[in-house]
């Protein structure tokens, strides 16, 4: 099991709150939560980034949004401009959910260029790419990351933590395993204890997304969520 104390732990941390109906009181405690145990970022919609890029001024807490989330259906071009008008607010990283009927069907050049779309749009902001891993088989999820790391974007990552399931321990190895040790992995959806936080970053992952942070950090108890 991997060694890493709180603080090191905290820094994989993408602090999280996309529920529906979060509220601005819950997103000041989000970031209010991010500020004190050191996370790397708040992850948010991307409505809520400007009053989360608020609350965060002067932080070294960055602010990452979700883009075409949770399905991932929408048009590229929509995709892309969510991107820059996110950014624009105050985002310093973007999670994208790739187009995942097109992988599906094969339509790989489609899905290649809906990314791009994002990528383009994000400049020198990070790019993660969600791929839905609980509704791909093992065939799609190494095709979805080849397409990633040709690419080259930041990060590939397991789940919206809004579908089927979470991240996998399976999963997230061959993520590592394709992408290579260039690219990031995040693993997310139902990572909420430390021992399987651990367990994620020793398969491969370099970030985190939960909704847990402060039990992983502190090694109390969470209850259900992302």
């Amino acid at each position: 099991m991997t060694s890493l104390d709180p603080a090191a732990l905290a820094q994989t941390i993408d602090h999280t709150l996309l529920a529906a109906d979060a509220s601005r009181e819950q997103i000041a405690t989000l970031c209010a939560e991010a500020r004190e145990h050191g996370f790397y970022s708040v992850c948010v919609n991307s409505s809520q980034v400007p009053f989360a890029a608020q609350r965060l001024a002067g932080s070294a807490v960055k602010v990452c949004a979700v883009v075409g989330f949770p399905l991932g259906a929408g048009l590229s071009a929509a995709k892309a401009s969510e991107t820059t008008l996110t950014i624009a607010a105050g985002a310093q990283e973007v999670d994208m959910v790739l187009n995942i009927g097109w992988l599906k069907d094969g339509l790989y050049t489609d899905v290649r260029d809906d990314i791009a779309a994002v990528l383009k749009a994000c400049g020198k902001v990070p790019l993660k790419v969600i791929l839905e891993t609980c509704l791909l088989d093992e065939a799609q999820k190494v095709r979805a990351c080849e397409i990633c790391r040709e690419l080259g974007v930041a990060f590939v990552k397991t789940s919206t933590g809004f579908s089927r399931s979470g991240a996998t321990l399976e999963d997230v190895a061959l993520m590592r395993r394709v992408v290579g040790p260039d690219i990031g992995v995040k693993a997310s959806g139902g990572v909420r204890d430390v021992a399987t936080a651990k367990a994620m970053i020793e398969a491969g992952a370099t970030r985190l997304g939960t909704s847990s942070g402060i039990a992983i950090v502190t090694g109390s108890h969470a209850g259900t969520g992302y």
